[in-house]
């Protein structure tokens, strides 16, 4: 008898529990197109579950989830990718995902906080096949930009001499775009394709963005005509960035793999929610809380230029701690710009006004190895940094670290140890023709 009690007591328990579990919700639980069933359950998992899991199987019969608008993300949301696929589909000229607290016309944006977008098994998120923009923001579309857009500034783009439309590119050309979001994960995707930065972030605080695998060349194959898009990074943090984690990241990027860029670029860009600027939120500096600062790279492989460091005026990066670089030619991808500029970029005076002396500076970089035109770029002075155990395997120049003469001359308690020159002719074979989308 008291078995028998305990028994039933069991069931009940069991029976309660499974009442009060929560449910998995799924776009494939609602009605519309793919993008309206993704923010349909966005919206009800906001106001319970907090996660939505988009599964393989789309409840159309396809097994791709088409993005014809940004899926909009609020504070405490989980995506789960689970061995899907979702691609931006050619009527969309936005991102994929983006926080709820941006976007146009928003001018004062509040902050959002923990954010994740994960993927599980083969979780793929993609390009366009025929993007109607592409490129940062600072290009303007062309239906034939030149393979070679060094001064040109032009990108593919089927909006492009279509009077009804705006002939540059913006920020809705980000796949991701997070801004004013503190606690935020990006975890497990395969990025194919990405009209231009895949993932961008601006203003955001305590990050973790691990096990990523790119493949975005600076061409795609439109109607059988193969077309240049440009400024692919894989990762870029932008003004106000702080406390990053950025691990085993990979691929084939068109250009830096992972960028953190502390720019000003003037003041025609300091509004929040500006179409006609390159990013969502502002790029103008208006102090320490808009350094990027306190960032974690480890275990990079890139098939182009791996990391780079830029600020301007009196934008600060510092406390930057890089360690496992490893780049090399894809032998099946054409890297742009005549090959790789660098594998780590630390200053410049390409955008912006250039930096205070030393507003880079406590950046510490070890165990990198690579071809390219150099291996190490200084364009500033900088202090108080750290370059050790760093290979150079390319032909172009006689030493692993090249310098500009003013950063040469002004950079205080720069340390470097076993950086060596060690030339492979290997990694500087001919590369054979371009790979097709």
């Amino acid at each position: 008898m008291k078995k028998l009690a305990i028994l039933i007591c069991a069931l009940a328990i069991s029976v309660s529990v499974g009442a009060y579990a929560p449910k998995v919700i799924t776009p494939n639980g609602f009605k519309g197109t793919d993008t309206e069933r993704i923010q349909k359950a966005v919206d009800a998992a906001a106001k319970t579950t907090g996660s939505v899991t988009i599964p393989r199987e789309n409840g159309n019969g396809t097994v791709i989830w088409m993005i014809d608008e940004a899926i909009r993300l609020p504070s405490g949301m989980t995506i789960i990718v689970d061995n899907a696929t979702l691609q931006l589909s050619d009527i969309c000229r936005d991102n994929m995902f983006r926080s709820d607290n941006v976007g146009e016309g928003i001018s004062n944006p509040v902050w959002n906080h923990d954010i994740a977008i994960m993927g599980i098994g083969n979780a793929v998120i993609r390009g366009a096949a025929n993007p109607r923009a592409s490129g940062d923001g600072l290009r303007k579309l062309a239906l034939d930009p030149a393979a070679n857009s060094v001064g040109h500034r032009s990108s593919y783009g089927s909006d492009a001499a279509r009077p009804d439309e705006k002939q540059t590119s913006d920020w809705r050309s980000f796949l991701i775009l997070m801004a004013y979001v503190d606690g935020l994960r990006i975890d497990g995707l395969r990025v194919e394709y990405a009209h231009t930065w895949a993932i961008t972030c601006e203003k955001v605080h305590h990050a973790r963005i691990e096990n990523l695998d790119f493949y975005c060349p600076q061409y795609r194959e439109v109607d059988g005509k193969t077309v240049h898009t440009f400024n692919n990074d894989g990762i870029d943090l932008r003004e106000g960035c702080k406390y990053f984690r950025i691990n085993n990241i990979s691929g084939v990027t068109g250009d830096d793999l992972i960028a953190l860029s502390a720019l000003d670029m003037g003041e025609k860009y300091h509004q929040n929610g500006l179409l006609e600027s390159f990013q969502v939120t502002s790029c103008a500096h208006n102090g320490p809380e808009d350094d990027i600062e306190h960032v974690y790279i480890t275990n990079v492989k890139a098939n182009f230029q791996a990391v780079a460091l830029r600020a301007s005026d009196t934008a600060s990066v510092h406390h930057v701690y890089i360690n496992g670089v490893q780049q090399c030619k894809d032998p099946l991808v054409t890297t742009p710009y005549r090959g790789s500029v660098y594998v780590l970029k630390v200053g410049n005076h390409a955008y912006g006004s250039a930096p205070g002396d030393h507003n880079i500076h406590d950046i510490h970089a070890m165990n990198i190895v690579g071809d390219g035109r150099c291996l190490i770029q200084i364009g500033n002075p900088i202090r108080d940094c750290t370059f050790l155990n760093c290979v150079y395997t390319g032909l172009t120049e006689d030493t692993a670290i090249t310098w500009t003469k003013e950063a040469r001359e002004r950079s205080v308690n720069v340390h470097v140890d076993n950086v060596i020159w060690c030339p492979s002719a290997a990694d500087n074979s001919v590369v054979p023709e371009l790979q097709r989308f």
